[in-house]
């Protein structure tokens, strides 16, 4: 192995202990975040346990400049996408291609996975955790889909996971891109239970050097470790459920600026940061992903994607946004259109028709 390579190996760590496959996202300086050599070779580990009788579950944690636990995953590789992006590499197109593939197969696994989803968890890391069949947080967890603070819409399922929240909770947390922590997490149907951040360690060395009888008596052993979580932190569900029922951006913003309330208040200061280009674009994604299988909804976004660095020559929201987060760190994007008002249905539809007819679409095995 080239030096390149192994550099590239030692950013996913992997080894079975016992009857369970262990993964540690290892790029504790960029939060793991992750990179096309990583979505690589998740893909190849997860496909070799699939098939690996003597595999039972596998478990998954990133690692933090301490040491593991403690980050989980940032999301996907932001500066490539820009430097790529930008230089029109073909590796873009690979990166989403291929990380969405990899969600799907999370989702469809087969077998217990089990992600420990500690510290932050954003982004890509909810892609590679929400098809868990069990997903831990812990009171350390920070849990968001902030893509529209760069341009760019809550892919890796995002349209799925999402619209199947409860109310209007998802059109909320797409939109704004707002953290939530563990209690919210669970309740709004994004996690399954608490692990107290000090118990992790031992949880995760026990599954090693256990013997179980079955894949679901290793989950079983996580899930009994479980805590309660005690009272949820968001208060306005009411408010979420009402302002984001609403049929248009246009409609959220205009109500939401009229009423009295703090909250509100807050929320329309939020949403007048976004890309409105892009917060026109993810409403019309959850809506439609709220009616589609898993499948067609990463179709849906690898299409919506290739539109973000592709469909105005010069001009992609998703560039600027991350040029003005991560590159320059500006915290000034120019977006275009610079208002709300000023988005018309003929700038956002486009996101919506697929650059490939459905036989040569990228995705098109996935089922």
């Amino acid at each position: 192995m080239t030096e390149t390579s192994a550099a590239v190996a030692a950013e996913v760590l992997s080894e079975v202990r016992g009857q369970v496959g262990f993964i540690t996202l290892n790029r504790p300086k960029a939060l793991n975040a992750l990179s096309l050599g990583m979505v690589r070779d998740l893909m190849g580990i997860l496909l070799a346990w699939q098939k690996d009788d003597a595999v039972l579950a596998v478990a998954i944690r990133g690692s933090s400049k301490e040491g593991a636990f403690g980050a989980f995953c940032a999301g996907g590789d932001i500066r490539f996408l820009h430097q790529a992006g930008s230089a029109g590499n073909p590796q873009v197109e690979d990166f989403f291609t291929e990380e969405y593939a990899l969600n799907h197969l999370i989702h469809t696994f087969g077998k217990p996975y089990i992600a420990f989803m500690d510290g932050i968890v954003m982004g890509g890391g909810m892609g590679i955790s929400q098809g868990g069949t069990l997903r831990v947080v812990t009171e350390r967890t920070k849990m968001a889909m902030p893509e529209t603070a760069i341009g760019l819409f809550p892919d890796v399922g995002g349209g799925y996971f999402l619209s199947r929240c409860p109310g209007r909770v998802g059109e909320w947390l797409a939109l704004t891109g707002e953290t939530i922590g563990a209690a919210d997490a669970i309740a709004f149907g994004l996690a399954d239970g608490l692990l107290p951040s000090d118990q992790q360690a031992a949880v995760w060395d026990a599954l090693g050097a256990q013997s179980f009888a079955s894949g679901k008596a290793v989950q079983d052993y996580v899930a009994s470790k479980f805590i309660a979580t005690g009272a949820c932190q968001i208060s306005a569900r009411g408010q979420i459920d009402q302002y984001f029922a609403m049929e248009s951006v246009h409609a959220i913003i205009t109500a939401l600026e009229a009423a009295p309330g703090e909250w509100e208040r807050a929320t329309a200061a939020t949403l007048r940061k976004r890309s409105p280009l892009m917060l026109h674009v993810v409403l019309e994604q959850i809506r439609r992903a709220r009616g589609m299988g898993l499948a067609d909804d990463l179709r849906m976004e690898r299409d919506m994607v290739r539109h973000c660095f592709t469909l105005r020559p010069g001009q992609s929201e998703t560039l600027e946004g991350i040029r003005a987060l991560a590159v320059d760190k500006d915290h000034s994007p120019k977006w275009s259109p610079a208002r709300i008002e000023d988005v018309t249905p003929a700038m956002w539809q486009p996101f919506f028709d697929s650059p490939w007819p459905a036989h040569a679409h990228p995705l098109a095995a996935l089922s």
